[in-house]
């Protein structure tokens, strides 16, 4: 038993009449994905008309086994006597291991049917994530000085999208889903879909936001044919696919951040530019401190405005570059204008602040910083002057002729 492809010149000829009482499935719209077909009296007769649509897929359905099935459009005659055509089409070598699966020879025929399939792609299906679902977001990576990497930062999305599906093996969606019945609409598996796609979406996102690819999160509906290679690639559709379906279109249409995740990635983006003004004032304060440090004559102008700057930083700079310049440290190593350095305090002794003054043998008290006398105009002689009284003494002299401090 089988299908006989009725040829283009048969229109018009005796074979006409039948065709007004063919077995068709006229209309198999978005929302039906399988319908069965038969005469009044449940029986194909040799010679009934059957016509396939575009978009269809007929099988010839006996007693429980498949004889015959073809996705090929046209009008065909059912002729009992011919052998099962299986024509090539989209499902040439599913119809041929339908036919063995369905087979059992020596039943009687009780029952017989055209099961039509729609075969076209099943358009306008939603989805989306009924909770948040992690993702790994390297547009915002955060450094590990102590390994000396970075890590994406983890938050959580939800995600809107659509999605497209067709039958692909007639005979694994009529073994596990539709069975025999009447007619099989889409909405009695759009929720196991929704499922299905939601599983798959998971590992999409999992893929994306791995170190390999990196999207970033907010570009992820920008990422429509990488989402379908890795579908195709990976076979994340797999448990769909076992059903006799595939998953051919897959589009995120909206990204949402919570709203943990959000403030996550505020927070990071305010630390990103703190982390930035700190690195220029860094810089600015390192260039003050070497300026500073240049500078014979005005270095006490230039120490003091580094502290004012740090305080105008409140404590910018120092928590990021404090070390030996922060006000404490710069206090207890003042350093004499005359290019020595001031004795250390004794302990339990109370001194008071030694000016930054020189005396002239002729007795007079100058400025730290001038090479001569005011008043004499004798040069500065360091050699003999105390550092902790401040009195000239005569050269080769070990101990202050004044104070008796080691010279």
């Amino acid at each position: 038993m089988g299908l006989i492809k009725a040829t283009i010149g048969a229109v018009g000829s005796t074979l006409h009449d039948q065709w007004k009482e063919a077995i068709r499935c006229e209309d198999m719209n978005n929302e039906i994905l399988m319908m069965k077909k038969t005469t009044k009296t449940g029986v194909i007769t040799k010679n009934s008309t059957i016509i396939v649509g575009p978009g269809q897929c007929a099988i010839i359905y006996d007693n429980g086994k498949v004889i015959d099935a073809t996705a090929e459009e046209g009008v065909y005659t059912f002729d009992e006597s011919s052998s099962p055509s299986f024509f090539a089409g989209q499902f040439g070598a599913v119809f041929k291991e339908m036919w063995q699966r369905f087979t059992y020879n020596g039943a009687t025929a009780k029952q017989q049917a055209v099961f039509f399939f729609n075969t076209k792609e099943i358009i306008n299906n939603k989805f989306g994530t009924p909770a948040p679902i992690p993702f790994q977001d390297w547009s915002h990576p955060i450094p590990n000085q102590m390994t000396n990497t970075i890590t994406p930062l983890r938050v959580e999305i939800k995600c809107f999208g659509t999605y497209t599906f067709r039958v692909i093996n007639p005979a694994l969606f009529m073994e596990r889903i539709a069975g025999t019945s009447d007619v099989y609409r889409k909405e009695q598996l759009v929720e196991q879909m929704r499922s299905e796609v939601i599983a798959v979406f998971q590992n999409v996102t999992n893929e994306l936001g791995s170190s390999e690819h990196k999207v970033p999160v907010l570009e992820m509906p920008s990422q429509t044919d990488e989402i379908k290679q890795m579908m195709d690639n990976q076979v994340f559709d797999q448990n769909v696919r076992e059903r006799g379906l595939e998953i051919v279109g897959f589009a995120v249409e909206s990204v949402t951040l919570t709203d943990d995740s959000a403030k996550k990635i505020d927070d990071y983006e305010l630390s990103s530019n703190s982390y930035m003004q700190q690195g220029r004032m860094v810089g600015a304060y390192s260039n003050a401190v070497e300026n500073a440090a240049k500078n014979t004559s005005g270095s006490m102008n230039g120490f003091m405005g580094i502290g004012m700057m740090n305080m105008a930083s409140n404590g910018v700079v120092g928590g990021a570059a404090q070390g030996p310049w922060n006000a404490q440290n710069l206090q207890n190593s003042t350093m004499d204008l005359s290019g020595e350095q001031n004795a250390p305090k004794s302990e339990g002794v109370v001194t008071s602040e030694v000016k930054k003054t020189w005396k002239c043998e002729c007795g007079h008290e100058n400025e730290g910083n001038a090479k001569f006398c005011n008043e004499c105009g004798k040069p500065k002689k360091t050699s003999g002057v105390c550092a902790k009284c401040g009195k000239v003494n005569p050269e080769g002299s070990k101990f202050c002729n004044d104070c008796g401090e080691k010279l």
